[in-house]
């Protein structure tokens, strides 16, 4: 072997490992939001998530990047853990079908229909046709497809230089004692785990060590330990991913560690048994490159049998590991994966769960401030507060989140939704801010000693009621994407604004005759605002809902302007009218 070789094997490796990564990343891209929301969809029973872990590895390549995401999903609450474990396993399975693809070098044959096998026979073909596609074709689907194409020809070529140049090692005296070091079956473990922590591809591993096995110095005794290394080092992406993640995404990535470790635990053993007491002949053998496939899938095969029927002992020592704190809501994480960007569909399902939690927030700020109108309770103000603070926070992290995504390649339908979930966000954050300003006018009123006269109390009774029936009726609307309640909100809001006037009217009458002062009038105004208000941004959010509905963003402009000649409004209207009555 002379430095031309060398320099040929470095070559070759670099484009093995660069077709790798560009075939991996374009079938990724190329399945779009499909093979991700199947991911993060069909796993509900133990057989349905191993075997949509394996069919989404077999389709991007990368059990690497199926891990990745599992931990964004299982981050992000679109995936349990329990979930997230199956998918794992699947994803272990479906890795073993790079290494047949790779096997195909092998072939050596004169039939021809064995020959078209051979992937330096149709490689040309198929690299061809990907230039094609990726030069001429102005669809970005068909250029995904040509990148495949031209990713998995870059790969076998880097494959075959490989192969062609390692042979002349078999004349160097210093890899063949390298070959016996790692004879050692710990030491194969090891080198095959450091291998592929370094490139985070077990695949990308695999196909190394298929290459070397050209040079005919590679024995099963020696590639079996080294293929149980390598299914460790590929966990080394998926903790990475895990870094900044939830508890539950960290127990993902270590449930993957895990899983592969006892594998390796329990075939190592029987391995060594095999080897030391038994000592059979083929151990000592060459292995050819289908050999090291056969490997790396019954290794991983015998793996999921064994393992699988204990991923609730898995998920308990995972749990266990990592365990639970308790803590507070103020603490609470705002659980927005970067990860999930690349999947827009579940990104903007992401943050509809958060935006309504940030609505349940926004709700019990609200109810707790009204409460405290009459008679002030500390508790509750201290609940209003930490609510009103809890919901800043939502509008910041969820809107930002929204920003990024919006400025990705999107779908008409995400990024209206999106444009949606930004409006109802912004809405929500205001009414806590208006819960906090009715909290400070109760806080001022009995400061101040100022006390209400009974009918002043009994109209902000009703008043009272109206605005909570609205928030009330709107969180529903936007919990059940219901078009029909969100219509009904408009007749009620105008209900309030009628009641707001006509409160505030009585109080200047009550203030001519006397029975109330000024003090009281200041904190009733704040308070007749703040709550007219509310039902503004309420109005605003089941405006946003009928737009959305209608796929058209300015619906409820126009549908503001009609609602007066509006027969629904107006039989609406007169519902809510009836009902919120102002006494006498």
């Amino acid at each position: 072997m002379d430095i031309f070789d060398v320099f040929t094997l470095l070559g070759g490796l670099a484009l093995f490992l660069f077709g790798m990564s560009v075939m991996g990343t374009a079938l990724e891209k190329r399945a779009g939001g499909g093979l991700k929301n199947l991911l993060g969809r069909l796993t509900s029973s133990k057989v349905g998530g191993i075997a949509t872990g394996a069919a989404v590895t077999t389709v991007t390549q990368a059990s690497s990047a199926t891990t990745v995401m599992v931990v964004g999903f299982v981050n992000s609450r679109l995936m349990t853990l329990s979930q997230a474990i199956n998918v794992i396993i699947g994803a272990n399975v479906g890795t073993t079908v790079t290494a047949w693809i790779l096997s195909l070098n092998g072939i050596s044959s004169d039939n021809v229909f064995l020959r078209l096998l051979k992937p330096t026979s149709f490689t040309p073909v198929l690299a061809f046709i990907g230039i094609i596609m990726y030069m001429f074709s102005k669809k970005s689907k068909n250029k995904d497809v040509g990148t495949v194409l031209l990713g998995f020809a870059t790969l076998m070529t880097g494959m075959s230089l490989m192969t062609n140049s390692v042979g002349g090692l078999t004349d160097i005296p210093q890899f063949t004692n390298l070959l016996v070091l790692f004879g050692n079956p710990f030491l194969g473990v090891l080198m095959g785990l450091a291998v592929t922590a370094l490139i985070q591809s077990s695949a990308a591993s695999i196909g190394i060590l298929q290459a070397l096995s050209a040079t005919g110095q590679i024995t099963w005794g020696t590639a079996i330990p080294i293929v149980m290394g390598q299914n460790i080092g590929t966990c080394i992406t998926a903790v990475i991913s895990a870094f900044g993640a939830t508890k539950n995404g960290k127990r993902a990535a270590l449930a993957h560690l895990l899983f592969n470790v006892t594998g390796t635990v329990i075939y190592l053993s029987v391995f060594c048994v095999i080897r030391y007491v038994f000592a059979p002949a083929f151990l000592d053998k060459a292995i050819a490159l289908y050999g090291i496939a056969a490997a790396h899938t019954i290794f991983n095969v015998l793996t999921m049998l064994v393992v699988t029927p204990f991923t609730s002992l898995l998920e308990n020592a995972v749990t266990k590991l990592i365990p639970d704190k308790e803590d507070s809501d103020e603490g609470e994480k705002i659980e927005l994966d970067e990860r999930l960007l690349s999947t827009p569909p579940l990104a903007v399902e992401r943050c509809r769960l958060l935006t309504l939690k940030m609505a349940e927030r926004s709700g019990k700020a609200l109810v707790n401030a009204i409460s405290c109108v009459f008679e002030l309770d500390e508790e509750k103000a201290k609940i209003v507060r930490k609510y009103e603070e809890r919901t800043d926070v939502y509008e910041d992290e969820i809107s930002t989140y929204l920003v990024k995504l919006s400025g990705r390649e999107i779908s008409e339908k995400d990024s209206a939704e999106a444009a949606f979930l930004l409006k109802v966000v912004g809405d929500y954050e205001r009414i806590g801010d208006h819960a906090l300003n009715i909290l400070e006018s109760a806080e001022e009123r009995d400061e101040k000693k100022i006390s209400f006269g009974d009918s002043a109390k009994n109209e902000l009774d009703v008043l009272l009621a109206a605005v909570e029936d609205i928030f009330t009726l709107t969180y529903s609307a936007l919990l059940n994407e219901d078009f029909e309640t969100a219509q009904g909100i408009e007749p009620l809001e105008q209900t309030i604004d009628d009641l707001k006037e006509a409160i505030r009217k009585n109080h200047i009458k009550r203030l001519q005759r006397g029975e109330c002062n000024a003090e009281a009038g200041f904190v009733l105004s704040d308070l007749l605002t703040n709550l007219e208000r509310v039902s503004d941004h309420c109005a605003n959010v089941a405006g946003a809902i009928v737009d959305l509905a209608h796929n058209d963003m300015m619906f409820h402009e126009s549908m503001r302007n009609i609602k007066e000649d509006s027969a629904a409004f107006a039989a609406r209207y007169e519902e809510y009218t009836k009902k919120y009555v102002l006494p006498e």
